[in-house]
């Protein structure tokens, strides 16, 4: 079972299929399939993607992320972004939805992650998780009631965002913590083309400087957000019903998502 996507353009792409979990089971293939911003998929891409069974795309970018605006919020609060492309790619045959995660009209909480140099790490999470439980409840009951078949999610360089979103779906599923750390590290490398295709400096130096300077890794950043984390109380508490979680552990758990 191989995690390896080669859709053409798509970047930073993997399926969250084959990873051990505690009870001795593996998440199973087609299911679920994290990536970065899709600005440069093709026809033949999506085409790929439907191929092996996509059928939803979960977008968690900011409004101004995806198309452009007079005003970007996400800008002044200094969360991490691509300039929005002059159209929002179309994906055919796929649902599109649009389920933003960061809650960028909070800006003081923006400021506070940047002004800590908590930001493009798993640093944040444990802040964002206390903060903005809500939200990340959000996009679990969409991806809930998803329509049947493979379900895509991304943000921006598909990295933190779409890391924290990979780390709720996988440790619900009961997901050994250092494959859910070593799932994250798996960015690094893979940014690199997209970065290059951007136009923009790999982010990768800065950030391991910053975790550096704090004495830890992202693998340390990973298992200290996932240490004593209850997912499912954690999901039930902040609006999940105990069916939608049960669904998305049956998607991540069978060979195919049904």
């Amino acid at each position: 079972m191989s995690r390896a996507v080669a859709w053409d353009g798509f970047f930073n792409i993997r399926d969250l299929c084959g990873l051990p979990t505690r009870s001795g089971e593996t998440t199973g293939y087609g299911a679920f399939f994290r990536s970065a911003d899709l600005r440069f998929v093709t026809d033949a891409g999506w085409a790929q993607a439907r191929e092996a069974g996509v059928r939803t795309v979960v977008d968690l970018r900011n409004d101004d992320e995806i198309r452009p605006t007079a005003e970007s919020r996400t800008a002044q609060a200094g969360s991490a972004q691509f300039t929005a492309p002059a159209a929002t790619p179309a994906t055919p045959g796929i649902d599109r939805l649009e389920v933003p995660l960061d809650d960028i009209d909070d800006v003081e909480f923006w400021q506070q992650v940047n002004r800590e140099q908590l930001n493009g790490s798993p640093l944040y999470y444990p802040l964002f998780l206390q903060r903005k439980a809500g939200r990340c409840a959000a996009v679990i009951k969409a991806i809930a009631h998803a329509a049947p078949g493979g379900v895509l999610f991304h943000c921006g360089a598909g990295r933190d965002r779409t890391g924290l979103i990979t780390l709720l779906l996988l440790a619900l599923a009961g997901v050994e913590p250092r494959a859910i750390a070593a799932d994250y590290d798996m960015s690094a490398e893979a940014l690199k083309a997209l970065f290059a295709a951007m136009g923009t400096d790999d982010q990768g130096p800065v950030i391991e400087a910053i975790l550096a300077k704090r004495g830890t890794t992202t693998e340390g950043a990973v298992l200290a957000a996932l240490d004593g984390f209850d997912v499912e109380h954690y999901l039930l508490d902040a609006g999940a019903s105990r069916e939608e979680l049960r669904d998305v552990r049956h998607r991540l758990s069978g060979s195919r998502a049904h």
